[in-house]
């Protein structure tokens, strides 16, 4: 019985192989923003816990300054960039600022090519609605007005406040 077995493994192995580049094909963007999600948001705990830090101005808006760590990220750009080399799509980090969610670290880009640092998550949109309850949103946004298959979570700090919200998110085809 186990040398039958035995020799039903390379098989079973060699059948696993040709079913897995047909799963991988049938990924969508759904899974993209899940593995863009986990990047983010693995890269930042790397840098350290979330903290509030005073305040700082990014893109013309006086907003509180958001650390991982020792690393400001308002007006860095590093971590997002990182993300989008090795997953695609668009990152950003926004900082709770009053009712607001403001981009202060970002990939994406407004209608002239600038980083869209300083502009606001759509108070009208599921996405915002989500956040503001310390809840993630997946699903379809649209940001600056062009249509995204998006994630957002939320960070918090370390009494368990939302004070942030991570992004990522592929423009719809």
């Amino acid at each position: 019985m186990k040398k039958r077995m035995l020799a039903l493994l390379p098989i079973a192995f060699l059948a696993g192989l040709a079913v897995q580049p047909a799963v991988r094909a049938t990924a969508g963007p759904a899974d993209d923003v899940q593995a863009a999600m986990q990047l983010l948001k693995s890269k930042a705990a790397e840098l350290g816990q979330p903290v509030i830090k005073g305040e700082e101005t990014t893109g013309g808006r006086t907003v509180p300054a958001l650390y991982f760590g020792s690393t400001k990220m308002n007006n860095n750009f590093q971590l997002v960039d990182d993300v989008q080399k090795e997953r695609g799509g668009t990152a950003t980090i926004f900082v709770r600022s009053g009712e607001d969610f403001v981009r202060v670290a970002t990939n994406v880009k407004k209608d002239d090519g600038a980083r869209a640092i300083g502009t606001v998550l759509d108070p009208k949109g599921k996405a915002f609605a989500a956040m503001s309850k310390g809840k993630p949103y997946f699903g379809e946004a649209d940001i600056l007005g062009r249509p995204y298959v998006t994630g957002y979570e939320p960070i918090r700090g370390s009494g368990n406040g939302v004070i942030g919200a991570y992004y990522v998110g592929y423009l719809k085809n």
